[in-house]
């Protein structure tokens, strides 16, 4: 007899995460998420919502057990929709704090949206960013434009850890920090 997931002490759901991951997960999900669909539903969400919390949930829940760093009071399941709690808590803070106007998903359209009289003061940070290469560009506007969640990054862009993802954000800031003090410095220059 095999106890699920939600029932097993850290060690058991270690192994049982790195033994078969897709049948740990699966049952973690069926355990859990109809709670976490209900919560955030109830406040304010989409069943999409729910999906998006959820598996950054699993992400968590995941690396902490195969890395040893997780500690259990209560059960698997219980645990994983405690994150999603939080997690969806500040996300309505995060929406809260945004403009109420939806932001394009198309840059393009952002672009056509803004008045030419930047066009005098230099190029704009997003001229900068698509110095970058197409990688941090990427990286840099999911994390800052899209606020999505780093674990989320590292999923995209194929980082082995939210650890990777997270050095490579601030390598890719630092170089358009960079750019944009030596633009600055040499128009201050010039001037």
């Amino acid at each position: 007899m095999t106890a699920s997931p939600h029932l097993l002490p850290v060690t058991a759901l270690r192994d049982a995460l790195l033994a078969n991951r897709e049948q740990a997960l699966t049952r973690l999900y069926r355990r859990a998420f109809p709670a976490v669909r209900r919560y955030v539903r109830g406040h304010g969400g989409t069943a999409e919502d729910a999906q998006d919390v959820f598996q950054d949930a699993l992400v968590i829940l995941y690396e902490q057990a195969t890395g040893g760093s997780l500690v259990l009071t209560a059960s698997a399941s219980t645990y994983l929709v405690s994150i999603c709690r939080n997690r969806w808590q500040h996300e309505l803070r995060r929406r809260a704090r945004l403009p109420q106007d939806a932001l394009p998903d198309d840059p393009e359209q952002l672009d056509a949206e803004t008045p030419d009289a930047s066009e005098e003061a230099g190029p704009a940070v997003l001229d900068y960013v698509e110095r970058l290469g197409a990688k941090c560009k990427s990286i840099l506007l999911a994390f800052y434009y899209f606020q999505q969640p780093l674990t989320q990054i590292a999923a995209d862009h194929d980082y082995r850890s939210v650890r990777s993802a997270t050095v490579q954000k601030f390598k890719c800031l630092e170089r358009l920090r960079n750019s944009v003090r030596r633009a600055f410095h040499a128009e201050t220059i010039d001037s």
